[in-house]
């Protein structure tokens, strides 16, 4: 069972542990405001982990109403108890309370959207025969409000047996605290009271469930019988004996004859569905308002495009111009603080584990901290008002012309954040096929990870200069972002006419209504990402800058240590002033060259560097992309660890360390070829463990995530040396 989380209050220094009562699972269709309610019932006080055996996210919150204390589930969207996909199959078990390690339901908090009662009732109905107490939550009554909908809430309670329903707008919190006297008042409330929508379906299930003995509840075998072809109907239907086929089947017949199951399930609630609405809705012309003329012109095709590549521009142009300013703060800090540490401590090993290894190598991570926020905080805001959805709409087409559906373009635009849940999005499609190509075209989507790396070498070696209103370096961020799509289309594409060949799959999306974003909502996402930004910064990049300075600073040289000695006493006897300084600090930063070139790390990089000098690579370069394998953003720590002990230490910054590398002629190795090589190597290759691992999850086959990572590196390695030598050339 699930451990459940606790509320402790205190009262005159006693402190009072309040544990949650009950459980109440939140249940509701896709862009229902589901999510939103949930996060403005529970705040902050919320959990996530995984469901057992599964990589769907388990969100559990602990919500106070009235004098109890609820813990609220909230699970997958999903339009029915019919499950289609992975996630609608967890919330189906969970709710059926079939679900290990989750503590079954002891009542329900339905989210309906109150300008789609249509879709939303029948899943409702549905709910109501499970006979536990709930409560209906309509959400978007603002949104409603605009297009004439009106809802009698009583005469709809009536028609729902008595189940209390309350008219919410989650972005704004009107209506919640209703919502919460009525979620206080649910655990041993009366259960719905609610007509038998096919009787025959209700009689032939309980005499199945009379012949099990009981041991199986009387909506399951409902669901087994309308189902049919899942591994739990299977499981439930074959404890009726050796004659359960003929049984079944003789059942079947003589309640959906030749239709299918879903189908005629499907006549019958809608049917009902159809009489509640003629009765409490009505509809009043809609309100015309230059909002809704603009929203209705944006759902065009053409302008819906061109905004949507609008939109994309603005979003990395702030990524670059809101940024700066907070990362230079960071930058100024972090350098302030190496050197400040550097000044108090004896020079040795510990030192410079300290300044050149821990600060350099998680602060050059750090400094990007603004931009991934500035990101996010983009992405949550067009998720949050519905625009994603519209751009799974408008990108159909061009989806279908490569074999895939538009049901593909959610996990490939979530990739943008990080290609791990990404790939876990594709759950959500039916066909395998189509879930493959989606699953190796997401890593192309430029995530997170790639951000630090693009946004140093960029602001580097790219000109801060404008073309009109246009930033240069924005552009070429633009650029790879899109460079980034371009690949993973190209992929999917290549993989069904090839590996993956057959049918182009249907595809239905229900567009939410567009809505102003809740800035709490947005708020607590923003954190909850910024937060798995920390803690890797504060483990996977603390431990990596750790052992890359280990690597970088051992073995000790005690040849480099005397040559440097002996250096130095011939220049004290024969230089003075100015030209002394000098020369001591050229031969210090030789001896640091000397000695990161015979460490362990120069040794590995020196070894593989004639794999990567046809890019333009130095060895340092080399060993730092290898040893960002197991994580892009992991190499940035490492430049910053190998720069920090190599000969342009005495640089403040990382990017001014990159600018000063030099082979040992003196050319420089960071040219522009070079550099834009290096970019499309980062946009094209597979660098990250997390998702080999996830492609292995979803496909149980080792086959695909290998053959990502050989045809992914392929292609950055080729891109980089294309470009180089022809840059070069």
């Amino acid at each position: 069972m699930a451990k459940p989380s606790v509320t402790r209050v205190s009262v005159d220094q006693i402190t009072v542990s309040r544990r949650p009562s009950v459980s109440i699972a939140v249940v509701g269709n896709p862009n229902s405001g589901k999510s939103t309610l949930f996060n403005r019932l529970t705040g902050l006080r919320q959990r996530t982990a995984n469901y057992p055996g599964a990589t769907v996210e388990k969100h559990v919150g602990t919500a106070t109403a009235g004098k109890a204390v609820l813990e609220l589930i909230d699970l997958p969207g999903t339009f029915s108890l019919s499950a289609h996909s992975t996630e609608e199959r967890i919330a189906v078990d969970v709710i059926l309370g079939r679900m290990p390690g989750t503590n079954p339901p002891a009542g329900i908090l339905a989210v309906v959207d109150m300008t789609n009662l249509y879709q939303g009732l029948y899943l409702v109905q549905q709910l109501m025969e499970l006979e536990l107490p709930m409560v209906v939550a309509l959400t978007m009554s603002d949104a409603a409000d605009l297009k004439g909908l009106r809802v009698d809430i009583d005469a709809l309670q009536a028609r729902l047996g008595g189940v209390t329903v309350c008219p919410v707008v989650a972005t704004t919190g009107q209506g919640i605290k209703a919502l919460r006297q009525a979620l206080a008042e649910l655990p041993g409330s009366p259960q719905p009271d609610l007509p038998a929508f096919w009787p025959e379906l209700n009689k032939a299930a309980e005499q199945l469930s009379a012949e099990l003995q009981g041991s199986v509840r009387r909506i399951e075998i409902e669901r087994a019988l309308l189902d049919g072809s899942g591994e739990t109907e299977q499981e439930i239907l074959g404890r009726l004996g050796k004659d359960r086929d003929e049984r079944v089947g003789e059942v079947r017949r003589e309640l959906f004859g030749d239709e299918p199951p879903l189908a005629r399930e499907a006549r019958y609630r809608y049917k009902w569905v159809r009489e509640i609405l003629d009765e409490v809705q009505q509809r009043a012309p809609p309100l015309t308002t230059w909002g809704s003329r603009f929203i209705a012109w944006l759902n065009r095709p053409v302008p819906g495009t061109i905004g949507l590549f609008v939109v994309m521009a603005i979003v990395f142009q702030a990524v670059f111009a809101w940024a700066t300013p907070m990362m230079d703060a960071i930058d100024a800090g972090t350098v302030a603080l190496g050197s400040f540490l550097a000044s108090q401590m004896p020079e040795g090993a510990l030192a410079s584990l300290l300044s050149d290894g821990i600060v350099a190598g998680v602060g050059s991570v750090i400094v990007f901290l603004p931009q991934i926020m500035i990101l996010f905080l983009f992405i949550i805001l067009l998720e949050d008002s519905g625009y994603l959805a519209r751009a799974a709409y408008l990108m159909d087409r061009v989806m279908r012309s490569v074999g895939l559906s538009g049901q593909s373009i959610i996990p490939m635009i979530s990739s943008f954040a990080c290609a791990v849940p990404g790939i876990m999005a594709t759950r959500v499609i039916p066909n395998r096929r189509d879930r493959i190509a989606t699953m190796l075209a997401a890593p192309f989507m430029t995530c997170s990870a790639r951000l630090p790396v693009y946004a140093l070498l960029i602001a580097a070696f790219v000109p801060a200069e404008s073309i009109g209103w246009i930033n240069l370096q924005g552009l070429v961020l633009l650029g790879l972002y899109l460079l980034g799509i371009f690949a993973g289309v190209l992929t999917a594409l290549l993989l069904r006419v090839t590996a993956l060949r057959g049918p182009k799959p249907p595809f239905a999306l229900m567009l939410p209504e567009f809505r102003k974003p809740n800035l709490r909502t947005v708020l607590m996402q923003l954190w909850g990402r910024v937060k798995v930004f920390l803690r890797r910064a504060g483990t996977v990049i603390f431990a990596v800058a750790v052992i890359v300075w280990a690597l970088a600073y051992y073995p000790r040289s005690d040849t480099v240590a005397w040559e440097l000695a002996e250096q130095q006493a011939v220049a004290e006897a024969s230089l003075t002033g100015g030209a002394l300084s000098e020369a001591l600090q050229g031969l210090e930063h030789q001896a640091a060259a000397d000695q990161l070139a015979q460490s362990w790390l120069g040794r590995a990089g020196q070894a593989v560097e004639p794999v990567f000098r046809p890019l333009g690579w130095d060895w340092k370069i080399s060993a730092a992309v290898i040893a960002g394998f197991p994580a892009r953003e992991v190499v940035i720590a490492v430049l910053g660890t190998v720069y920090a002990l190599g000969d342009a230490a005495d640089e403040a910054t990382l990017a001014q360390r990159l600018k000063s590398a030099t082979w040992p002629d003196g050319a420089p190795v960071f040219t522009l070829p070079m550099v834009f090589g290096l970019l499309i190597f980062y946009a094209c290759c597979l660098q990250c463990a997390a998702t080999l691992a996830v492609i292995q999850r979803e496909t149980n086959s080792w086959r695909w995530p290998v053959f990502a990572w050989f045809y992914m590196s392929t292609i950055g390695y080729v891109g980089a040396l294309l470009v180089y030598q022809l840059g070069s050339g």
